[in-house]
């Protein structure tokens, strides 16, 4: 059984939160080492979609209706990672049916909004991935996907962050006593500007990892300024000192406006860290409230609390990390590689297109 896997064209001209989950499930999948299974990223601009028996796209959005449009003309059958924006219930999925009437209307049916376009990569694909219950409901309320079509199936960690070790990190930065993390790209619609100014404080110190575009470096100037703050630049997914600094820090912060699924959030818990976020996000740990606060992102007071909070009185690590070790890459893996199982052998059936 030959996999495509494939998202929207740009995705690799930039380090994402995307890009790393594609890499992250070609590794995992190969790793498994399945009898039978090749697992392959598609170049589209060389390699024809109906050479592969089952094609698994990232992303319901950024043009990628028009990949499931052609597989399914081909009859290849896909498995569609939505990866969904927060905030799709019932309600907005009506407000967004009937801009998509109006503007189909008024332009003679030849502009499509987003939801029209993400709606029919929904409908067309034969399988659908939610990372969590709220995003399966969001498919189900927002887009009318049938839950028969719906398989729930998390991100992965890799096992390195469940083993990861603080010292690597404490060694390298000087750091030895408690500290907040950021980790993730740095931007205004992040909001750690405010949050940094309230909490940094000489027995309290906030370390940001992450990546500032060019339109961003002043707001990057402006944290950096602030007493007690330290920067030290992206690191590689791969690099153990990644993991280490999950493992070293107090606390995770992610207070940002918006988190479709925040991979950091999940290997900061396996490393036993303790995550403050904003509640603007599909992830949802059931029995977490000790370790994972959510909280409204504009409600920097609130968050300011929490994290001192759990900086005072620590949960203890191994429960934290027990939160997530159903997260685990290979387990993950398998349950995807079923996935493909089931639409490959729906196509030799002759069920390709059962939607």
């Amino acid at each position: 059984m030959r996999v495509g896997i494939l998202s929207y064209a740009m995705l690799f001209q930039r380090d994402s939160g995307l890009q790393l989950q594609v890499r992250s499930t070609i590794a995992a999948l190969r790793q498994l080492a399945v009898p039978g299974l090749e697992v392959e990223l598609v170049d589209t601009n060389r390699q024809r979609l109906d050479r592969y028996d089952v094609l698994h796209v990232f992303s319901a959005i950024n043009g990628n209706v028009r990949v499931v449009e052609l597989a399914h003309e081909l009859g290849v059958p896909v498995v569609l990672s939505a990866l969904l924006a927060p905030g799709w219930s019932r309600s907005a999925g009506w407000r967004a049916g009937v801009a998509e009437q109006l503007t189909g209307r008024l332009t003679r049916w030849n502009v499509q909004t987003s939801y029209a376009q993400t709606k029919r990569a929904l409908q067309l694909a034969q399988l659908v991935i939610a990372a969590d219950e709220a995003e399966q409901d969001a498919l189900i309320d927002g887009f009318k996907v049938a839950p028969a079509r719906i398989h729930l199936l998390p991100n992965g960690v890799a096992e390195r962050f469940f083993a990861a070790d603080a010292q690597a990190f404490r060694r390298h930065t000087g750091l030895d006593g408690p500290f907040v993390l950021m980790a993730g790209s740095i931007a205004p619609y992040k909001h750690q500007q405010d949050l940094t100014r309230m909490l940094a404080t000489p027995e309290l110190p906030v370390v940001l990892l992450g990546h500032a575009r060019r339109q961003h470096q002043a707001y990057l100037q402006g944290l950096v300024a602030a007493p007690n703050v330290r920067w030290l630049g992206q690191l590689a997914h791969q690099d153990p000192l990644l993991a280490s600094a999950y493992a070293a820090a107090s606390v995770l912060v992610l207070p940002s406006q918006g988190e479709a699924f925040p991979l950091p959030v999940l290997e900061a818990l396996a490393t036993g860290t303790p995550v403050v976020m904003a509640d603007d996000s599909p992830l949802h740990l059931p029995g977490s409230g000790f370790a994972l606060k959510q909280l409204r992102w504009s409600d920097t007071a609130a968050l300011r609390l929490a994290i001192q909070a759990l900086v005072a009185t620590p949960p203890p690590r191994a429960a934290v990390s027990a939160l997530v070790q159903d997260f685990a890459w290979r387990r993950a893996a398998l349950k995807i590689a079923d996935c493909y199982q089931l639409l490959y052998q729906r196509r030799q059936h002759g069920a390709g297109h059962a939607v």
